[in-house]
């Protein structure tokens, strides 16, 4: 699959929340710009309530592990943000995540024949 990720965020800030709606495919690559996009939402309001909605994204495995260690901690990756803001978020999850690359076992007739 080699889907471009797509952002959109809205912000309201009266009630100091954004969401940050993601489609696409999400990679351990293209998460990067996607932290980006958080950083620069948060920078608006202090504080700000950010929701990651991954609900039409296809997410690999690491990608979402990698994605809830982020709202676990509160914190986005160091070489994302140096300053290791607290980043307040929650994810809305992708209702399949993308199937992980299974490695199938050479037949052994297939070895012999080559």
């Amino acid at each position: 699959m080699n889907e471009k990720l797509r952002v959109l965020v809205s912000v309201d800030l009266d009630g100091a929340k954004a969401q940050v709606k993601t489609q696409g495919h999400v990679t351990v690559q293209s998460i990067q710009g996607l932290y980006d996009v958080m950083k620069r939402a948060d920078s608006l309001v202090p504080g700000l309530s950010l929701e990651l909605d991954m609900t039409l994204a296809d997410v690999e495995p690491q990608a979402m592990e990698e994605l809830r260690g982020c709202a676990r901690s509160h914190h986005l990756p160091l070489q994302v943000d140096p300053l290791q803001r607290d980043y307040r978020f929650s994810i809305l999850a992708p209702k399949t995540a993308a199937p992980k690359l299974a490695v199938l076992p050479v037949a052994e007739s297939v070895l012999a024949a080559a």
